[in-house]
């Protein structure tokens, strides 16, 4: 039963990891990307929906997504969500796709992004924290109720916190490789 515990705070991390990289994805760097706009939401048919499942989206050139709709009707209101995102994007539409240029960072952007994701990173590594909290709690409740003994505790607080350590040095890794590329000129 607590050995479970253990691989469920595992997967638990894991899962917080996850979550930092799908962040990260959501921050730009220098080069574009067309997971810049997975946040975005069309309004479609008086329906929000998001911008992947009405258009396909393609990075021809290294400054440039085309945003192509699978319905030439939702051109405008896609190019519209694309302005409304506030994502610093000022898209053009030709009546048949929707150009977005990526204007080069500034280097204080840079360093703005830098700190967003640094905050990011240290909000993944809270969570992890918080799941090392509750997998040792429920291990003493364990103990208390003495379904385990002492060493046992002892045991699975170590084999937690070789997972909690494990996590953080991955968020750290992540952190640093996205610190990398958003400040690579």
């Amino acid at each position: 039963m607590t050995t479970n515990t253990v691989k469920e705070a595992a997967e638990r991390m894991d899962k917080a990891l996850v979550a930092l990289q799908h962040e990260f994805g959501g921050v730009r760097t220098g080069r574009a990307s067309g997971g810049i706009l997975d946040k975005v939401m069309v309004e479609y048919y008086g329906t929000p929906t998001p911008l992947k499942q009405i258009a396909s989206v393609s990075t021809p050139e290294p400054q440039l997504v085309v945003v192509s709709p699978y319905d030439k009707s939702a051109l405008n209101a896609i190019e519209k969500a694309i302005r409304s995102a506030d994502l610093g994007f000022n898209p053009s539409n030709d009546g048949i796709v929707i150009r977005v240029p990526f204007p080069p960072l500034t280097e204080e952007r840079r360093k703005e992004l830098v700190k967003l994701c640094r905050h990011y990173a240290e909000e993944s590594r809270v969570a992890v924290r918080n799941i090392r909290r509750d997998a040792n709690d429920h291990f003493k409740r364990v103990e208390k109720d003495h379904e385990i003994s002492e060493d046992d505790l002892r045991r699975l607080e170590s084999e937690t916190q070789k997972a909690t350590d494990s996590h953080i040095a991955e968020i750290d890794e992540m952190l640093k490789r996205k610190e990398a590329e958003i400040m690579e000129v």
